[in-house]
């Protein structure tokens, strides 16, 4: 399978994986300049896992993001549902789930803190998805998702959608060991929600508290958000915000 739809057919996208999982990680830096590396920093602070805590990286890819959040003292597992970019990242020493986002292998409230990085974009219904995050995390847990976005500065975001976008398959042409994967991960990104949009989408699913930070100028947004601990019937109502400021990475 050389590339998936925006259906974003399961298997589809699973075997598109397996097809970039080899220089997958390579290709990430070339592509975004280094800045996939700033990105997982401020992915790390802001879920901020802590000694003796339970993390579940999900969408975890080679499970890059996995080790640098396990560095924390937190016990975290990566999961993903491509066992091609599982394999590529076996020599990273953490845990390892082959694992569909919409039916996870793990039990209520398992877990102290869920995150994807450049993921939920590719998953077929990210609301469910997100249910299904809030169900294996515990009362009180948290949610953090790093994730594309869109450009606050307008200048910026027309360039960006009018062109940055359609050049992206054209270079991964020299970096990449699929090519028409890019087509599709251009084509995503161009249609996923901006920010307030996917922080609607994120409290619809049943999170609260929900918020997110710009990074890059919007470029990349982080979201957060907790699992209520009360009664769902009295869950506040309030709608998500950016409660924080831009940062410049």
């Amino acid at each position: 399978m050389s590339r998936a739809g925006l259906d974003k057919n399961p298997r589809e996208v699973a075997e598109m994986f397996d097809g970039v999982a080899k220089g997958y990680d390579r290709t990430n830096s070339v592509m975004t300049m280094g800045f996939d590396r700033r990105w997982r920093e401020w992915s790390r602070r802001v879920l901020d896992a802590r000694p003796g805590e339970k993390v579940l990286d999900l969408a975890a890819g080679t499970a890059v993001s996995t080790v640098e959040y396990a560095a924390t003292g937190a016990w975290c597992v990566a999961a993903d549902f491509s066992l091609g970019m599982l394999q590529t990242g076996a020599h990273r020493q953490v845990p390892k789930v082959a694992a569909d986002a919409m039916r996870l292998p793990f039990a209520d409230d398992s877990f102290d803190a869920v995150t994807v990085s450049f993921g939920i974009r590719n998953f077929h219904d990210p609301e469910a998805a997100l249910r299904e995050m809030a169900r294996v995390v515990r009362p009180g847990g948290r949610v953090v998702v790093c994730e594309v976005s869109t450009p606050t500065f307008r200048p910026f975001r027309f360039v960006y959608k009018r062109y940055l976008l359609w050049i992206l398959p054209f270079i991964s042409r020299f970096v990449s060991s699929n090519p028409e994967a890019y087509k599709y991960l251009a084509e995503s990104m161009r249609t996923w929600p901006d920010q307030r949009e996917f922080g609607e989408i994120v409290a619809r699913a049943g999170w609260e508290d929900v918020a997110w930070m710009n990074l890059t100028g919007g470029l990349v947004a982080l979201h957060r958000a907790t699992k209520p601990t009360g009664n769902p019937a009295t869950k506040s109502t309030e709608k998500p915000t950016d409660k924080t400021a831009d940062k410049p990475a």
